[in-house]
């Protein structure tokens, strides 16, 4: 049953384990470990995914289809490519590390804590392979009140500010979408005949050009404000700063990466034409988000800030990528979220780490931390040279392809873009000599304890992943072009005369 249901499966774990959580007493070390062994089980099957998971094929694989309310054309569909497969395993990796790392964090209302998570884990997991509008649309949504209450009870000192400034941005944008999507299911049955919401027969909708426009900016709204795209950005600052660390990474990492999974998977190969003539501005958005974060991230004082402002210049870079519409370009954007999860989240694990020693992210408060944490220091530098794209890191791979695939699109974007590398290596190597390097600036950090082993067992698999990807980054590619293609193909398909009205052409 497991090997025919494999994806409804690694949606059920998570959501079991949170209904098993609800009924275990609420003592901290019987909900972590519970949580655990349902995270496990949850990576063990997107293991037993990826193992089985044919490289060099573009379609779906693992398809499932069930009815689900047949009187209206909804289905339980559920497929996966090379696309989400690295997302996918992206959010199943890090859940067991987060929990770990929540460890000695969270000190109260532990039960509520990890069932959170769960649902958090089941609602992204099935953003990601949701074939059908409707059943993305819950599953988008559902990801919105775990990580609500993520925020407004194991926050900072402003959660509850940030916890509804977050949930009102990403709500209002849903809403939106949820219009569009309606207004393309019913175009499908006015064309056909039939009630259908499954992602490979709203493909075949006929939909003017005119229509697309209104169409992408209403789903384009929705994932720009996810992603989040330069000015709609304000709410990520408040979030990743008042959330726990658990809640950091998991934002940083998979939440963010919703939006340009949103783009690629739905918006784009609905709307071709729509996307084509929206190419220009937000290929100008994502160079003005790459310079835009880079600077503010220069000035701030706080470490979580400067970090949260840096995705929003890392996540310009992966909407260069998407719409310079080449395949150079977006297999870049899919390898880079990849990358930006594992050294962004990295970073966000390490701030925790000395937060619980010192219980300050202001970063005048630190200095010459290698002397008394050489450990921590040197693990700190290699994510910070993840961050930055230093060759033979992760970074390096995906900043390449995409400056290479952009700069065939839009030179001009690409300059931007390359100017954005030199000040991401200004700014993030500025913090670390800020924090690690030169004379210890405070008496409280010269007796702080070097990393734990707990804390080393959580944080090898992001040096493993940055290393492994920057050396030998074969084994994604070969998985991810052959999806990345075929939904460029697709575009080509929808961009006919006969489907829209004068839709220009995509760049080769």
């Amino acid at each position: 049953m497991m090997g025919a249901h494999l994806l409804t499966s690694l949606l059920l774990a998570p959501l079991l384990t949170a209904a098993i959580l609800c009924l275990l007493p609420n003592r901290e070390e019987y909900q972590r470990v519970g949580a655990l062994t349902g995270a496990a089980a949850t990576l063990a099957l997107s293991v037993v995914l990826a193992l089985d998971f044919r490289a060099l094929e573009p379609g779906m694989q693992f398809a499932e289809r069930a009815a689900w309310i047949p009187s209206l054309g909804i289905s339980w569909s559920l497929g996966i490519d090379g696309i989400s497969l690295f997302l996918v395993l992206l959010t199943t990796i890090l859940l067991p590390i987060v929990i770990v790392a929540s460890q000695t964090a969270i000190q109260k209302r532990w039960k509520e804590y990890y069932v959170f998570l769960m649902l958090l884990q089941t609602a992204m997991l099935g953003a990601f392979l949701a074939l059908d509008a409707i059943l993305f649309y819950v599953f988008w949504e559902a990801m919105l009140v775990p990580m609500y209450f993520l925020i407004g009870i194991w926050g900072g000192e402003r959660r509850l500010y940030a916890a509804v400034k977050f949930f009102l941005y990403t709500a209002v944008g849903s809403l939106l979408m949820l219009v569009a999507i309606l207004w393309v299911y019913f175009a499908h049955h006015s064309a056909t005949g039939e009630y259908s919401a499954a992602w490979a027969d709203l493909l075949k909708t006929p939909i003017s050009a005119q229509a697309q426009m209104w169409l992408f900016a209403a789903f384009g709204l929705a994932f720009a404000i996810k992603v989040p795209m330069f000015p709609l950005h304000t709410w990520l600052p408040d979030a990743h700063v008042e959330a726990p660390t658990g809640g950091s990474v998991i934002l940083a990492a998979v939440l963010l990466k919703m939006g340009t999974y949103g783009f690629l998977r739905w918006a784009m190969p609905l709307f071709p034409a729509a996307a084509i003539s929206f190419s220009p501005l937000i290929l100008t958005l994502g160079a003005v988000g790459v310079i835009y974060g880079a600077l503010v991230a220069l000035v701030q004082p706080d470490m979580k800030k400067l970090i949260a402002y840096s995705s929003v210049s890392h996540l310009g870079y992966v909407m260069l990528g998407l719409f310079a519409m080449n395949g150079e370009a977006v297999t870049g954007a899919v390898l880079q979220m990849i990358n930006h999860g594992i050294s962004t989240g990295a970073l966000f694990l390490l701030v925790g780490v000395i937060y619980e020693r010192r219980h300050t992210r202001e970063i005048a408060k630190f200095g010459g931390l290698a002397k008394s944490m050489p450990l921590y220091a040197t693990i700190f530098l290699l994510v910070t040279l993840s961050s930055i794209g230093l060759p033979g890191t992760n970074g390096f791979v995906g900043e390449f392809l995409i400056l290479i695939g952009t700069y065939r699109a839009q030179p001009a974007a690409a300059v931007v873009g390359a100017a954005g590398v030199v000040l991401g290596a200004v700014y993030m190597l500025w913090l670390y000599q800020r924090v690690c390097l030169g004379p210890i600036t405070d008496k409280e950090n010269e007796h702080v304890s070097d990393a734990s082993g707990r804390e080393l067992l959580y944080l090898l698999p992001a040096i493993a992943a940055i290393l492994l990807v920057g050396i030998y980054p074969r084994p994604l590619l070969d998985r991810i072009e052959p999806a990345v293609n075929a939904t460029l193909e697709t575009m080509h398909a929808r961009t006919a005369p006969a489907v829209t009205t004068a839709a220009p052409e995509l760049p080769r």
